[in-house]
């Protein structure tokens, strides 16, 4: 099927959504009105750059056949407009093309975010706790809801390890390129020589599991239950409130203790558990398709180093697509749209290079 015949077909499921948000019975049934615009607003801005994009190629043809007539000074005029219609219907083309191109299935799911101190110390622990920061308040500015799994405290202010779960429309689709190792050069405050220092941390982004998702096996389990804990090994608590949980098929281990009640840090811990199972398991099945995501920015591999973060040049570049912006204030207050949406562009032209190199049509032409 053409790009044109696509498109028509996504226009008329759109009108027969538009139809079903005037029908009062869908209206009065709160359930399926919210199914049915929600599908209805993603549709538009697809439909509605195809609308511009058939206009536009009316409007070509047009001005094609009054060029043809044209002289003198006229022609050259219309040549122009000729000219500019076509740059426009080829950069519509191709927006049309990357809305088309199949999304990645987890992409709506909610997140459950890991952030570790890496390389530096206790320097690598307050840097470890800005990108903590830094997600809690783009989460906010989404409307997303977000709270913190688990917590530990490193040095001075800083995290040794911080698991966030932000929940909201598009999370894993926005948050999903974070993962990797993020790199800040800076002078830091107990620096009395005023050298730069380079430290690390890394993000794991999973996506977030259901129970129907991962079936976990409650004899695979081992739970433990202790004192939770505070600076220094200090007890915080008079009780066994805290939880690790050990999946022995796969040694994978959760601890979560920052809850009174054991029964909220068990289910916490579960949470945890399943992202992370579910996200080995795409893994492996990723693994056995043999590179089929190969040609997306990056391997999403938490060991890859992706971004670096400059203070003294208040810059900030990303590796996997040699892109900067000179705004860390703005990002670090968690204004990072722009480098989402630079990454998110960058996946679905990838991908739409991928679809044309296993022989897809592509363009339609």
């Amino acid at each position: 099927m053409d790009l044109e015949s696509r498109l028509r077909e996504l226009e008329e499921r759109y009108l027969d959504l538009e139809a079903q948000l005037a029908d009062p019975e869908i209206a009065g049934d709160g359930a399926r009105y919210t199914v049915v615009a929600k599908q209805h607003a993603e549709l538009a801005p697809t439909v509605e750059r195809f609308r511009a994009w058939r206009a536009t190629r009316d409007d070509l043809e047009a001005a094609r056949d009054m060029a043809a007539e044209a002289a003198g000074e006229d022609r050259g005029s219309m040549d122009a407009e000729v000219a500019a219609l076509e740059q426009r219907l080829v950069e519509l083309q191709a927006q049309l093309e990357l809305a088309l191109v199949p999304g990645d299935p987890n992409d709506d799911r909610d997140v459950i975010v890991e952030i570790r101190a890496a390389a530096g110390g206790d320097e690598a622990g307050l840097f470890a706790g800005e990108l903590e920061q830094l997600y809690l308040r783009y989460a906010d500015r989404q409307g997303w809801r977000a709270q913190v799994l688990s917590e530990s405290a490193q040095g001075v202010g800083g995290v040794k390890e911080a698991i966030l779960e932000i929940a909201g429309r598009g999370a894993y689709a926005h948050l999903k390129h974070e993962s990797g190792v993020h790199r800040v050069q800076r002078v830091p405050v107990t620096e009395s020589q005023g050298r730069i220092h380079t430290s690390t941390a890394s993000v794991a982004v999973l996506p977030a599991a259901e129970e129907v998702d991962v079936d976990v096996d409650h004899n695979d389990l081992r739970v433990d239950v202790f004192r939770s804990s505070g600076p220094g090994g200090q007890s915080v608590n008079t009780t066994d409130s805290a939880v690790r949980i050990t999946h022995e098929p796969t040694g994978l281990v959760v601890s979560c203790q920052d809850e009174k009640s054991q029964h909220q840090n068990r289910d916490k811990a579960m949470r945890i558990l399943r992202a992370r199972l579910l996200q080995a398991e795409q893994e492996r099945a990723q693994q056995e398709r043999a590179d089929a995501r190969k040609g997306q920015i990056g391997t999403g591999d938490r060991s890859e180093k992706i971004r670096t973060y400059n203070f003294p040049q208040s810059r900030v570049t990303d590796h996997r697509i040699n892109r900067s912006w000179h705004d860390l204030d703005g990002l670090f207050a968690g204004e990072l749209d722009d480098v989402v949406e630079a990454l998110r562009h960058a996946e679905r032209a990838a991908r739409l290079d991928e679809l044309h190199g296993d022989g897809s049509d592509g363009d339609g032409r």
